[in-house]
């Protein structure tokens, strides 16, 4: 088959084919492509010799950017820390860029260590704040005999008085702050009548540096304030100044973590100048528990202005400063108080979180009880894309395999489902969460961050980790090519969710999406079920927003083919204007469920709503959203109903029938000859059929990320549709490649039938260790494939390393194109060899590979090395007493965040546990 194949792509270079043999080719590998990955500096108690080793070792298995987040240090090695940010810790920093240069790495860092920003030089004044409300009552000619005084005895030293409000039963209100002296004393007399006074002290939340590394340690910064933020920068322009250090590729910002910080000095100013009315004077209503629709309204101008201060003067500060000095920066800004779209486009590459396991029911893959639930689904997920996509962002980067089970029982296999999630959902950037620095000399299990997985060389994955690498390089090097291509916007509801919600401070934690915007997740999936793809779109992106030959066209110059406005309720009307011009001007617009009801806020209301009443009328008469509707709007039109599948079908936009009828998940991209697809098959089901495409096509190429092969793909034409042929089991991802106008030229994609006979390795296997720990000598005669656990050999118990198992059979005499060898069930991924020869690296379900080009007539012989997970060796030496979990701070904990020892664990099944199977398979021309 080799030699068909080369003799092929000679005679095409004899053509002078050459620009299609580049077309079909797989994209070029930049570093961008290969995985990265969050590197913790335990302590930052590192040094050249091995930071040197390292990063040979990363840049040896495929990885390409190694981002440095230092934390809290080992225990006992505090003579080797270094401070953040010290000369000597500059010093390894500049070695580390000179090195990872000369890997062929980049180098991301921090700004800052652990999480969030802050330090020992942000003062109290800069430190992250918080409002504390003081109330007394004064009848009319009383004055006030208590002191003014915030009663917390922790913030009366750092909590000044901010305003001193009265307010009178008849409406009166009265700003007596001057009233009031040093010592906390009221000097007024309240005039006739029932009073309510309300005194505002700008506290301060106290919050430390979550997991600071040495240097690291101080209070956390008020990201609300300018003034805070630039003296907070101001410490590393001191440090890369002075030691003449190159700034890193990325500067990175964690997910926003600052506990109850709902308040800065100069708010009540902040929010007269954007909202055009005195917060100060409405504190009954901010205050009221009732929550009223006035105070609803009064607490999402809160959350507005919260929002914008946190963009401005953190996020957009940030970002400039980085680009002053040559550098960029990715955040994570989930978990923020603030309008999620709009602050993930303020930077370059914004980032979002996995959190957890997904269950999508693949078939053959293990589960593991000790898992934690992924609360990072598609609806998450898609904040982080949305915003680079609508922005015009090339990458959209992923923390990636946080807490998918407990430490030391991750398998590469379970990392595959839920990094093509990620893919699925948008990410083409993957960080891993993480890669603890450790010396070379550190003891097993090395140095470990609290949290797992743990993809670095002190793990047992990490030796057949490059095959998943390599991997992620080639689906993330046509996930980066082209331009998104997602088919709607979709209104972000932030004003509901500003409104609707409890408390006063709104911030949106991964973790309780479910509870914030409940409805909204459930759009986002039926719009994905119903064959379709979206993006988020905020209401600054909306006003930005052109109509170009009846498409919609963002701010990024990135098109789309129409806006769902989703059952809202609160829309600014100058957002609800631009969207009835859109559509004037040709856009399509679908509103669900019902129109806007009424403007969010509570400045100038009267006027604002007289204004949005008329917009309301423009639009077609509706009396039931419940019944599907398309009304022409001069150039464009308005649909109108209740069912998505409906009411998305009647913009005349092709749904993908691979996610409706079939199951699959995609995510579809533009580039210049056509369209490109990553396709996974995250179900229980295999598929094998004809799929109907959302795109026409003269010709395709479908690409194994898996192994690197591709062929052309069989496509016909039915009803005009055009139609792919796919095989594509359980668990297995492909990416397809559309040509639009071009009949592209390359051996076909072998389209395999299994016969109905094959080859059931049953006998005669045999089981040697090439590596383990502990030692396990001399050879197993084990006749049947089994987990090396079940061996007469109390160490096989208890050890972490790579098993051989190899036979020795005869070929039957059965004619067949091709042979595929299946592994069945493996713990956890297999190198394999036939007669002597490499086959590949098998580490994901279905573990499976074409092999006949390795087979002979006769006698075989095949050896299949088998890599387990260290849990039974981790579990030995707990129950042995051996101490490892030497970490401050948090240590070592499991994945409900308990400290707890792992001797209790059961045995991990280890090895092959089969059954190994030859299938004869034919090529097959549908």
């Amino acid at each position: 088959m080799m030699i068909k194949r080369i003799l092929l792509i000679s005679s095409f270079a004899s053509l002078g084919i050459y620009s299609t043999a580049q077309e079909v080719a797989w994209p070029n590998i930049t570093t961008e492509a290969k995985p990265a990955a969050r590197w913790w500096w335990l302590g930052s108690a590192v040094d050249e010799q091995n930071l040197t080793y390292n990063l040979e070792e990363y840049s040896r298995a495929g990885m390409g950017t190694m981002e440095i987040t230092p934390i809290y240090g080992v225990k006992g090695n505090e003579a080797h820390d270094l401070k953040f940010l010290s000369p000597v810790w500059m010093k390894m920093l500049r070695h580390t860029e000179s090195e990872a240069k000369r890997c062929g790495m980049q180098m991301d860092m921090n700004t800052g260590t652990g999480w969030p920003f802050g330090g020992p030089e942000v003062s109290i004044e800069d430190a992250a704040s918080k409002v504390f409300f003081e109330e007394y009552k004064l009848n009319g000619g009383e004055q006030l005999k208590a002191t003014i005084q915030v009663s917390d005895e922790k913030q009366r030293s750092i909590a000044p008085l901010y305003r001193l409000m009265a307010f009178s039963q008849k409406g009166e209100r009265k700003d007596i702050t001057s009233k009031v002296d040093k010592q906390g004393r009221l000097n007024w007399t309240a005039p006739a009548g029932q009073w309510r006074l309300i005194a505002v002290f700008n506290g301060k939340t106290l919050q430390k540096v979550k997991r600071a590394a040495p240097g690291g340690e101080g209070y956390v910064m008020n990201h609300f304030s300018y003034k805070a933020v630039a003296n907070y920068l101001h410490r590393f322009d001191k440090a890369f100044a002075e030691t003449k250090t190159p700034y890193p590729h990325n500067f990175f910002n964690d997910s926003y973590e600052v506990y109850n910080a709902d308040w800065t000095p100069d708010l009540f100013e902040q929010f007269y100048k954007r909202r055009g009315y005195k917060l100060e004077e409405y504190l009954p209503e901010f205050l009221d528990e009732s929550r009223n629709d006035i105070t609803a309204r009064i607490i999402s101008d809160y959350r507005e202005t919260i929002s914008e201060l946190l963009q401005e003067n953190f996020t957009a500060q940030w970002t400039k400063w980085a680009h002053v000095h040559g550098s960029l920066t990715r955040n994570q800004a989930h978990g923020s108080p603030g309008n999620l779209i709009d602050l993930y486009a303020t930077v370059d590459v914004p980032e979002c979180e996995g959190f957890g396991i997904s269950n999508f029911g693949i078939k053959g893959l293990r589960k593991d009880s000790l898992t934690v639930k992924n609360f990072s689904d598609l609806s998450m997920l898609k904040y982080a894309s949305s915003a680079a996509h609508i922005s015009g962002k090339p990458y959209t980067s992923s923390e990636t395999f946080t807490w998918l089970t407990e430490h030391f029982r991750t398998s590469l296999s379970q990392c595959k489902p839920d990094i093509d999630l990620m893919f699925v959902s948008g990410v083409n950037h993957t960080y891993f969460h993480g890669t603890p620095y450790s010396p070379k000399d550190a003891k097993w299990p090395g140095w470990l961050f609290y949290a797992s997985i743990n993809m670095s060389p002190t793990n047992t994955i990490w030796r057949d980790a490059p095959a998943f690498f390599q991997y992620i390089t080639r689906c993330q090097s046509f996930l980066q090519m082209g331009k998104p291509d997602n088919d709607f916007l979709i209104y972000l509801p932030v004003y509901d969710m500003w409104h609707d919600q409890d408390g006063r401070m709104l911030a949106f934690d991964i973790h309780k999406m479910e509870k914030r915007a409940p409805k909204f997740i459930e759009v986002v999936h039926k719009i994905s079920e119903s064959g379709y793809d979206v993006d988020y779109i905020s209401d600054q992106f909306i006003l930005n927003t052109k109509c170009v030959n009846g498409m919609l066209q963002t701010k990024g110059g990135t098109k789309y083919k129409a806006i769902i406005i989703p059952a809202v309720k609160k829309m600014p009307d100058n957002v609800l204007a631009h969207l009835i011009s859109l559509t004037e001007q040709g856009a399509k617009i679908i509103f669900m469920e019902n129109y806007p009801k009424s403007v969010p806020g509570f400045s100038k209301l009267n006027e604002r709503s007289l204004r949005f009443s008329n917009l309301l009328k423009t639009l077609p008469a509706v009396a039931d959203f419940k019944e599907t509707m398309n009304s022409p709007l001069k150039r464009g039109a308005v649909i109108t109903g209740s069912d998505y599948k409906k009411a998305l079908a009647e913009t005349g936009v092709v749904s993908e029938d691979m996610k409706t009828v079939y199951g699959l998940k995609c995510i579809r991209r533009s580039n210049e000859s056509g369209y490109h697809y990553f396709i996974s098959c995250l179900q229980s089901k295999d598929v094998e059929a004809w799929i109907n495409l959302g795109v026409n096509a003269t010709s395709a190429v479908i690409y194994n990320p898996l192994n690197g092969e591709s062929g052309k793909a069989k496509i016909r034409q039915v009803n005009g549709r055009t139609q792919v042929y796919l095989q594509i089991k359980s668990g297995e991802s492909f990416l397809l490649r559309t040509f639009t106008k071009e009949d592209v030229k390359m051996a076909d994609w072998e389209y395999t039938v299994s016969q109905t006979v094959g080859l059931t390795l049953e006998n005669n296997w045999k089981l040697h260790f090439e590596h383990s720990e502990p030692a396990i000598e001399g050879t197993f005669n084990i006749g049947k494939v089994c987990s090396w656990t079940e061996l007469d050999e109390p160490k096989a118990k208890v050890n972490m390393g790579t098993g051989v198992y190899s036979v020795s059979f005869t070929l039957p005499t059965i004619s067949a194109d091709e042979w595929v060898l299946d592994l069945g069930d493996v713990r956890e991924s297999a190198r394999v060899k036939i007669n002597g020869k490499e086959v590949g690296t098998l580490w994901s379900v279905p573990y499976i590979a074409k092999v006949g080009k390795f087979l002979k007539q006769g006698e075989n012989h095949l050896e299949i090395e088998v890599t387990n997970l260290s849990a039974n060796r981790i579990a030995d030496y707990d129950r042995r007493g051996i101490e490892w979990r030497n970490f401050k701070e948090i240590n070592i904990v499991d994945i409900n965040y308990k400290v707890k020892k792992y001797s209790d664990w059961e045995t991990v099944p280890s090895g092959l546990l089969g059954p190994v199977k030859l299938v004869p398979v034919n090529y097959t021309n549908k």
